[in-house]
């Protein structure tokens, strides 16, 4: 704990004001996901594109390419819940996923994790040598999963964001990103929170 505490303090130390921005961002939109407000995506664009460009410099190309799938879907969520129908209503809603969305979604998860797999561990030999190539893969895979859900606004979004926070707090320590660590922990804590209150939201639905 000790050793852990200290690299902390070193990285809050030598953090740049632009991951600040960044991990400031990511927090408020997780929050806003939450309280199901569009706000998510604009903020969370913010966050996405900076941890993009710091990704890149970092040589985690891996992180990159989420946050780059982030940034896109971002768009494409905004567009899908600013969306209303003749009565100024909202067109999608908060709900569950019935058994063929278990299973598209289970088999989205699968095809990219194999392929994030494969092509960390080739890029690992001479690009990437700091990769992990299943712990990527599973982080990866479980984010474009919660993502895209989330844009569908599906309550089981937020299983796979606490699969992804919690891979990807012992990740980023290993890879010497205290801090970002530290931020998925807040961001796990908030998915668990946003998951309840999802639930309460989805069971009152008119059908």
């Amino acid at each position: 704990m000790q050793e852990i505490f200290t690299q902390f303090i070193q990285e809050i130390k030598t953090t740049g004001w632009l991951e600040a921005i960044a991990v400031v961002s990511g927090i408020a939109s997780v929050w806003y996901s939450r309280q199901e407000n569009i706000l998510v995506y604009p903020i969370g664009l913010i966050n996405t594109i900076i941890y993009v460009f710091i990704s890149v410099e970092g040589h985690l190309y891996g992180e990159a390419s989420v946050n780059f799938y982030y940034t896109v879907m971002s768009v494409y969520g905004w567009i899908l819940w600013a969306k209303k129908n003749e009565r100024k209503e909202h067109v999608v809603r908060i709900e569950f996923s019935n058994t063929r969305e278990w299973i598209y979604q289970l088999l989205f998860f699968a095809v990219f994790y194999v392929v994030i797999f494969f092509a960390l561990s080739y890029l690992k030999k001479n690009f990437t040598p700091g990769a992990i190539p299943w712990a990527d893969a599973f982080a990866s895979a479980t984010a474009y999963t919660g993502m895209w859900l989330m844009a569908k606004k599906k309550v089981e979004s937020w299983y796979w964001w606490i699969a992804t926070n919690i891979a990807s707090i012992p990740l980023y320590f290993v890879k010497q990103y205290a801090f970002t660590s530290v931020y998925y922990l807040i961001l796990l804590i908030i998915a668990f929170w946003g998951l309840f209150s999802w639930i309460k939201k989805a069971r009152h639905v008119p059908r």
